[in-house]
């Protein structure tokens, strides 16, 4: 990519109105390298004055985008596909810098953002009426989906491409407008680039807005009139607030939230399919996802032998800068996670707990580390850790383990791991999150599959496929009469 003394259109900017411009006093932020600390360039930093004029144009624009073909919406996100193919070196270079992962992670979101606009250009083709019966005679009856207007959308720092690509993308394919604001951590892979493609493509000015900012910026974009839906990724805690201001004010919200999430480890499971189902589970990038495992549940007679599986696997990952050859783990995304994962981490080894591998790091680095020992008591097992760390709990059955993985608050997804696909299925219909994989990872996702959580992990409706059309569109009953119509008055 561009070093960042390249002089860049998005450099120190928002998108507004279909062009990069200053914030409100020319207030920025600078983006930096997470594993060299050194900076990336500039962002602007939007005032709630800026969410303002971007939501008030978004609504403008809005309408004749609306009222656009639904061929054309599908060719601007089709085109918007092709040219993210084309500069994906550019793109998964910029997320490998900016959010500390390694370069495979980095290309998986190129390529799951080309999957989320080919999956939004056919969802544009899909938005239905459908005619209904009346007892009135002479009335035709339709039930039609329209757009909501303008959605707001405020996405996370860990999938910065595509977390803000699965919302954005359906979106605008169904006809409504969006203000997008990335996190302060990675706008410009997660907002300022992105707005670079649809501009590129001919996206008409004002439907995509593009404000990084802070927590004003977020409070001013969920509470403006203009915006008719906010869309929400990130911890379960930001998401209560959010409901709540929303809930105020009577406006539809949909949050994709965290989750503390169990992987159960059956006594005829293959140990060696279920430490790397672990090990996937519990450190792929940092463990910094709402699907990671952060409860290992493993039935005793494998109990040992999962732990000694699990921790050599731990022990070959190598840790440092992730442009490095052969980095299985980059840096956290800052100082905050880091130390909260040790604050953790040290109060469960206080209170008993075991560390069999791993257990620190330098700087921002944390290794990858299996934790024994532990109580479903201590905050290791109940938080939602954001970090590598794998606590690994033994039990004596699968009702012990069915009741230990569905005593949480959250809702979104487990794992099971077992030598019998009927057993697993038995488990699976048991367990109450919203979604269950036997013998994989927690960490799974599609375009097209409906990905969500319930609970404290969720409110709303499923990202992908057909859900994203009842997710960003709302029912209108229309009618016309044919014959005239006669009351008493």
């Amino acid at each position: 990519m561009p070093t960042p003394s390249t002089p860049q259109p998005w450099n120190g900017a928002l998108f507004i109105g279909g062009a990069f411009v200053p914030a409100e006093g020319g207030r920025t932020s600078t983006v930096y390298d997470k594993a060299a600390q050194v900076p990336l360039g500039e962002a602007g930093l939007a005032s709630p004055a800026d969410l303002d004029r971007a939501a008030r144009e978004a609504a403008v624009a809005g309408r004749a985008w609306a009222a656009a073909d639904f061929g054309t919406r599908a060719d601007v996100l089709r085109d918007v596909a092709a040219r993210l193919r084309a500069r994906a070196d550019e793109f998964a270079e910029l997320i490998v810098r900016e959010t500390g992962s390694i370069r495979g992670k980095a290309d998986y979101e190129v390529a799951g953002a080309v999957d989320e606009l080919h999956q939004a250009a056919a969802l544009a083709g899909h938005v239905r009426a459908e005619t209904l019966p009346s007892r009135a005679p002479g009335r035709e009856s339709i039930a039609e989906r329209v757009p909501l207007g303008v959605v707001g959308v405020i996405t996370p720092w860990n999938f910065p491409l595509v977390l803000a690509m699965r919302v954005l993308a359906p979106a605008l394919a169904v006809g409504n407008s969006v203000v997008l604001k990335p996190s302060p951590h990675t706008p410009l892979s997660g907002g300022l680039l992105l707005a670079d493609l649809f501009a590129e493509a001919g996206l008409p000015a004002g439907v995509l807005q593009v404000v990084p900012g802070g927590q004003d910026t977020g409070e001013a974009l969920t509470a403006h009139p203009d915006i008719a839906m906010v869309h929400f990724t990130g911890s379960s805690a930001v998401g209560r607030i959010i409901a709540r201001d929303a809930g105020e004010r009577l406006k539809k919200v949909s949050l994709e939230l965290g989750g503390n999430n169990a992987l159960i480890v059956l006594d005829d499971a293959d140990l060696d399919q279920a430490g790397q189902i672990g090990a996937w589970s519990a450190f792929h990038y940092q463990g910094q996802t709402c699907i990671t495992a952060g409860r290992h549940i493993v039935q005793r007679p494998v109990f040992d032998a999962y732990v000694a599986e699990l921790a050599a696997r731990a022990g070959r990952i190598t840790v440092g800068d992730p442009t490095g050859d052969g980095v299985g783990l980059g840096p956290m995304i800052s100082v905050e996670q880091r130390e909260r994962a040790r604050k953790l981490l040290d109060e469960a080894v206080g209170a008993g707990a075991t560390v069999v591998a791993g257990g620190d790091g330098d700087g921002l680095f944390h290794r990858p580390t299996v934790v024994t020992g532990v109580t479903p008591q201590m905050a290791l097992w109940t938080e939602e850790i954001f970090a590598p760390i794998a606590p690994v709990l033994a039990v004596d059955s699968e009702e012990e383990a069915l009741a230990v993985a569905n005593d949480t608050s959250y809702g979104l997804v487990d794992a099971i791991v077992t030598g019998d696909l009927a057993r697993g299925g038995r488990l699976a219909a048991r367990l109450g999150a919203a979604m269950v994989h036997v013998n994989d990872s927690t960490c799974l996702d599609e375009a097209h599959v409906p990905f969500g959580g319930r609970a404290a992990s969720g409110l709303g409706g499923r990202a992908g496929g057909e859900s994203n059309l009842h997710e960003f569109t709302e029912l209108r009953w229309l009618t016309y009469q044919h014959t005239p119509i006669h009351y008493p008055y």
